[in-house]
């Protein structure tokens, strides 16, 4: 696959033949979208240079921001990464699920260099969404995939949102309908015994302790991201003329995450949401107050860094 001309970019039903097609453009050193259960990711080898290459060529994503490494199970990740006993544990507790494991890379592991990005580290998580597994079945491959849209805007959680940024720059989209979770997984290491949280997510690890972010150790930990084209306000609990309203609970809003205040069933809108205030014809987006408890602060960390980026796009 060539990267910065106009390929067609074909939408195929999750089934047999769309895993059978998506393997043959990997094993090709080729990349695809592919839905998991948090948002939608733009999977490759994570053993092949080109194909890795070629991910950050389509999202236009910066060489020093590394990749998550998807596997199969922990046997899996062993062949990659090297596991105390407190990464181990977490991982046959989570996993497969929405939790990314930040460990050292083992020697002779044959990840290409740019899956992480000069550190000595890898990001490991083993998906739960049915396509994502299937494809790691078919391919017996390690997939690198990050989040199929351009870098640093919203987060895909439709293979419509794929297309709006990465069409043609890409040869398919495996469409499985809406992801469930909505967000990108929990990041998380362990360092002397602690779990150090890199990234909070849908999973809420209660003895986690938050990392210093003073330098990238894994992706999603860039200042500005998520961003959508306009200004975007958060905490909003009403909306100026010019703002398109996301609502919250009794906020109404021009839609709502959640109108009985359910914090999963916001996570899981929040994305779609960004992408329909977006595309709306009001000129900016307001966000209501979310708590700030639970996953609410996985949904408060994408929003902040949203306003980031919109402000540097306004």
């Amino acid at each position: 696959m060539i990267i910065g001309v106009n390929v067609p970019t074909r939408v195929l039903a999750f089934g047999d033949d769309a895993i059978a097609d998506a393997a043959s453009i990997i094993a090709g050193g080729g990349i695809v979208a592919v839905p998991t259960e948090t948002v939608y990711g733009l999977a490759g080898d994570a053993m092949s240079p080109r194909a890795v290459a070629a991910i950050y060529a389509a999202k236009g994503r910066p060489d020093f921001n590394p990749l998550i490494v998807h596997v199969r199970d922990l046997d899996h990740a062993h062949e990659i990464g090297e596991f105390d006993a407190e990464s181990a544990v977490l991982a046959r507790t989570w996993w497969p699920g929405p939790l990314t494991l930040v460990v050292p890379v083992r020697s002779g592991a044959g990840l290409a260099q740019g899956v992480m990005a000069g550190l000595a580290t890898v990001a490991l998580r083993a998906p739960a969404h049915r396509a994502m597994r299937a494809l790691l079945d078919v391919t017996g491959k390690p997939l690198a995939a990050p989040s199929a849209n351009a870098s640093g805007t919203i987060s895909p959680t439709r293979a419509r949102h794929v297309l709006h940024s990465l069409d043609g720059r890409i040869p398919l989209v495996i469409d499985d309908g809406a992801t469930q979770g909505g967000i990108e997984s929990t990041i998380v290491t362990v360092s002397d015994g602690q779990v150090r949280l890199l990234r909070p997510g849908p999973i809420v690890i209660e003895h986690a302790v938050v990392g210093a972010r003073i330098n990238i150790e894994a992706p999603g930990q860039l200042a500005a991201h998520y961003a959508p084209s306009k200004p975007l306000r958060i905490d909003a609990s009403s909306a100026d003329p010019d703002e398109w309203h996301i609502g919250f609970g009794t906020v109404t809003g021009d839609a709502n995450l959640s109108a009985t205040g359910d914090l999963a069933e916001a996570a899981s809108l929040l994305f779609d949401l960004l992408h329909r205030a977006d595309a709306a014809l009001s000129r900016r987006i307001a966000v209501a107050p979310v708590p700030h408890t639970g996953i609410g602060i996985a949904i408060n960390d994408r929003l902040r860094r949203a306003v980031v980026g919109s402000g540097e796009r306004a």
